[in-house]
């Protein structure tokens, strides 16, 4: 049950968008079509489970017991500059359409705050102990990422019909109207608070 909780908190209570307002950049970029932003879903949170499996066990079994932990940073930073790399491979060579759809945001996941943050919280330490045991972490990453993929989607159908409609102000169009339906977004979510 515990793991459970631990999925259903980091999708919806402690969305990691909307609670900790990471990763808005590719958002606002590649939520104007609904298939892009499914793509780009898929690609972070391939990237966050990916990377963070790699770097809990880089972290605990091998910069541990070396006692160099302080190159943390670094590790995290080239596993995840190196999925990033394979998923823009893979997609170029298999799914073109998709590449060119997400454009320069496709490489900016190795920028995005969101899958550092992740890693960062899977081999954070609560005295001399990980916070999160293997399981743990594997349902978080998880589930980070789908709640990721889950408001970049919904927002991307928001966005779409925000687009398609005639009627709103000029004053609100383009980023205005989107940080405002963030936003709405946030106060969405805030009503799960109360679940856990």
């Amino acid at each position: 049950m515990t793991y459970i909780l631990l999925g259903l908190s980091a999708i919806l209570i402690n969305n990691i968008i909307l609670t900790r307002f990471l990763g808005i950049c590719p958002l606002l970029g590649v939520s104007r079509k609904n298939s892009s932003a499914f793509g780009m879903g898929i690609a972070v949170i391939f990237v966050i489970f990916m990377s963070s499996l790699l770097s809990y066990a880089l972290y605990f079994f091998v910069l541990v017991p070396l006692k160099i932990e302080f190159l943390k940073l670094v590790a995290l930073i080239l596993i995840i500059a190196s999925f990033v790399q394979f998923v823009e491979m893979f997609l170029k060579r298999f799914i073109p359409s998709l590449y060119k759809s997400l454009g320069i945001y496709l490489p900016l996941i190795t920028t995005n705050c969101v899958v550092l943050a992740v890693a960062l919280d899977v081999i954070a330490m609560s005295g001399n102990l990980p916070t999160y045991n293997f399981l743990a972490m594997i349902i978080y990453s998880l589930a980070t990422g789908v709640g990721y993929a889950f408001v970049l989607v919904t927002f991307s159908f928001i966005q779409e019909r925000l687009l398609a409609n005639k009627n709103v102000p000029n004053a609100f169009k383009g980023s205005a109207v989107a940080l405002i339906t963030i936003g709405l977004l946030v106060i969405a979510f805030l009503g799960f608070g109360g679940l856990i």
